[in-house]
């Protein structure tokens, strides 16, 4: 008896080019043809090759067909601190005195008497003086978690490795916004997890969005950031986060809450584990909050279950977090260090914000007022693509929706601008920079160029 779930069909051919029986640039045999041989009906052969290309996994040519598209990870972003560029594409913030302020936790750590313990091999649990350090200092009003959820890794990319691991096989489906951090892409694709993009409004993912991709086949997990999301900069109101927490429950799916800029945002709201401890993870790290330079990833699990599966991934992928980096972590947080840091950050990232706006009047700025990071709607004609190449070329780096886009072809037509890290003046100069190739248009800019 024939299949006539398209789903299953599609999942037979998503097969067929992962293990190479379909190689890139392969035309597949046409609708018709395909249905004939299958004894289906033509509309569950349109279907079954629609599902392909929302996968990105075929691309139609008018006139030519349907073919096999090279196996692509998401747009890369270049590397931190190209000569010559103001970086608006890398968020990590770093204020005066910082390295002061870290580097006496540092001495610490690496007193002789402290460094048997900092150079110790960790686990996946770290030791109880960081958990117990970090479960004080990610406690939020009517929140707080206990020590023996945390598990550590070596920073919030391995965190989210570990937390999409746990809860999805290869070949299994995950939800994740429409717009989304470019590396959790680039890690489900190595994992050979299948990405559903959920569609998105000022809070974030729309529950509408996750019941209908429900009833398109089982997800496994949702990644979803509720506070100042990156590049959107949405935030998450309460009923939102409950409505999610409630299909969580009745679907049977995880939450992972990716909350590394949540300690910018003081609402004080519960993050999903509160809602949903059975169900949910959310994911840390410190390169935000600290320094990228020695840095550490946190997972919050409250449920044993998935917190042991959380922990075998870490030691699969080699995730695990460097001592050293976690000594120093605890003698910030127990010292208070790093508390002081982000209330300083919290105020430089609303008084850059400021001055951003305030460089690039007229224009369609969007996000949250607390974010180190806005989005830039573009104006006609320009294209995303186009006004990033243009910056580059004048000595600014931005980064275009096709990095963000969960749907390859999907992107809006904007641009991230993240400003954490050139100093104030610098940040000027680029945003006055980015209003002239605003002012002229592409058009403009060729005739001056």
């Amino acid at each position: 008896m024939p299949d006539t779930d398209y789903r299953r069909i599609a999942d037979a051919l998503a097969a067929e080019i992962a293990e190479g029986r379909l190689p890139a640039g392969a035309r597949l045999t046409p609708v018709r043809r395909f249905a004939y041989a299958r004894g289906i009906a033509v509309s569950t052969a349109s279907r079954a090759y629609a599902e392909l290309a929302r996968r990105g996994l075929v691309a139609g040519e008018i006139g030519r067909g349907t073919y096999v598209r090279p196996r692509q990870l998401p747009p890369p972003m270049s590397e931190p601190g190209r000569p010559g560029m103001i970086d608006f594409e890398f968020n990590f913030p770093t204020l005066p005195g910082q390295a002061e302020l870290l580097a006496a936790g540092i001495r610490t750590a690496l007193a002789p008497e402290a460094m048997e313990e900092s150079l110790r091999p960790v686990g996946a649990q770290g030791h109880a003086a960081i958990r117990a350090a970090a479960a004080r200092h990610l406690a939020r009003p009517g929140w707080a978690p206990l020590p023996e959820h945390l598990l550590f890794t070596g920073g919030g990319r391995q965190a989210i490795g570990a937390a999409l691991a746990a809860t999805a096989s290869a070949g299994e489906r995950i939800g994740i916004e429409a717009m989304t951090y470019p590396a959790v892409k680039a890690m489900a694709a190595r994992l050979g997890v299948l990405t559903v993009p959920l569609a998105m409004d000022a809070e974030g993912v729309l529950p509408e969005a996750v019941e209908a991709a429900c009833r398109l086949g089982p997800l496994k997990a949702i990644y979803v950031q509720p506070a100042l999301h990156n590049p959107s900069g949405a935030a998450m109101g309460l009923a939102r986060r409950q409505a999610l927490a409630a299909l969580a429950l009745r679907e049977g799916f995880t939450l992972i809450e990716d909350a590394v800029f949540a300690f910018l945002d003081e609402t004080g709201l519960p993050p999903l584990p509160a809602l949903l401890p059975g169900q949910a993870l959310l994911v840390e790290g410190l390169s935000k909050r600290a320094s990228p330079g020695l840095s550490a990833g946190m997972v919050v699990a409250p449920a044993e279950a998935l917190r042991r599966r959380v922990a075998q991934a870490i030691r699969a992928g080699a995730w695990h977090a460097a001592p050293l980096a976690l000594a120093a972590a605890t003698r910030w947080m127990d010292s208070g260090a790093l508390a002081t840091l982000e209330a300083s950050k919290r105020a430089d990232a609303q008084a850059r914000q400021a001055v951003l706006r305030a460089e690039l009047p007229g224009q369609a700025l969007l996000g949250d007022p607390r974010a180190y990071h806005l989005w830039l709607a573009l104006p006609e004609p320009w294209r995303a693509d186009g006004f990033a190449a243009a910056a580059a070329r004048a000595g600014v780096a931005v980064t275009p929706a096709s990095a963000f886009a969960a749907t390859p072809g999907l992107a809006p037509n904007g641009v991230r601008i993240a400003f954490s890290s050139p100093d104030v003046e610098t940040m000027r100069q680029g945003a006055r920079i980015l209003a002239g190739l605003l002012a002229h248009g592409p058009e403009g800019l060729a005739l001056t160029e």
